[in-house]
């Protein structure tokens, strides 16, 4: 058996497009933009990392399809656009994850567990029919290449719903611990770890 290449880690940024996205349109792009200009000037890191990043609505766009960032020169553009699907972003991430691992390890390398950056600020319009595929993208049983997520909540997010989405509770961004009377921090989170 040959040599791996090296060992990467696939990354995605999937952020909201929806229409409720508009006020952060400029801040969202900024940061995307910001964080490949940043792998691109840090080739150690942008070495052991693919980066993909999807926008989201009603359906899924690939914004920018997992790249090398050492050699990508393209800066992704966000589209505000149509609702809050997270449906179609689990769907999505349900075929698009195991097919990038497998394409990576095809190429020579190892591959560490995908992690999947999830960024809104909405409630999901399709109520709770993102639940099931959700379900089976974290399940490491049914899929062996489940990401870890990382849900981040812009504005009115409900702090519930990023760690609903969330693989694990204390890796959603929510709003900051509310403080005891003796000055302890308390999260503001219902869910136990």
């Amino acid at each position: 058996m040959a040599e791996a290449k090296g060992v990467l880690l696939p990354a995605y940024v999937v952020a909201d497009e929806s229409g409720s996205m508009a006020p952060y349109q400029r801040e969202l792009g900024d940061g995307v933009a910001s964080l490949c200009e940043g792998l691109r000037a840090e080739p150690m890191v942008a070495a052991k990392l693919r980066l993909a990043v999807l926008g989201f609505s009603d359906d899924v766009q690939v914004r920018l399809a997992v790249a090398d960032m050492r050699t990508e020169t393209t800066v992704p553009r966000l589209v505000i656009r149509g609702v809050t699907n997270y449906r179609a972003v689990f769907e999505d991430l349900l075929q698009r994850i195991p097919g990038d691992v497998k394409w990576l390890r095809g190429e020579g390398y190892r591959v560490h567990r995908p992690v999947v950056f999830l960024l809104s600020d909405g409630q999901p319009t399709d109520g709770a029919s993102w639940h099931a595929p959700h379900a089976e993208l974290t399940d490491r049983d049914r899929t062996p290449t489940a990401p870890n997520i990382i849900a981040c909540g812009l504005g009115d997010a409900r702090a519930q719903t990023m760690v609903d989405v969330a693989t694990r509770p204390s890796s959603p961004s929510s709003p900051r611990p509310e403080r005891t009377s003796a000055g302890r921090s308390r999260s503001s989170s219902t869910r136990s770890p």
